[in-house]
């Protein structure tokens, strides 16, 4: 089990698989997984594939990024009942998971990726 894992939540589907194609070609030995759209296929989030997400991610900590509001409510709600720390970044989505990725790739610190993330903060 690594130290830092990435988890990406987005309300679709596509949009997850393709941001982490993008990201396994920049940091293949960075435990990456991910939860889109609805249980049935559809356009929003799920509770139980964010926590199945987590749970399959190889990662001790996770930094979990998101698209849309009701995708940080419920990853707030599986960071709540996860043995694992969730750390959830309120950063430009795309920008804030590569920026993660690419950083715990070249092994650099997490303080580090903190300070990093700050200037891609959305909210």
């Amino acid at each position: 089990m690594s130290d830092y894992g990435v988890l990406l939540v987005s309300h679709v589907a596509q949009i997850v698989e393709g941001l982490s194609r993008l990201l396994k070609e920049v940091a293949p030995d960075v435990a990456l997984t991910t939860a889109g759209g609805t249980d049935d296929g559809g356009v929003g989030t799920s509770f139980d594939k964010i926590q199945a997400a987590v749970r399959e991610n190889a990662g001790e900590s996770l930094l979990a990024f998101y698209d849309l509001g009701s995708s940080k409510m419920n990853l707030d709600m599986v960071a709540e009942v996860s043995d694992k720390k969730i750390e959830i970044f309120d950063t430009a989505f795309i920008e804030g998971a590569y920026t993660a990725t690419a950083l715990l790739h070249a092994k650099v610190s997490y303080p580090e990726i903190l300070k990093q993330l700050e200037p891609l903060k959305v909210k």
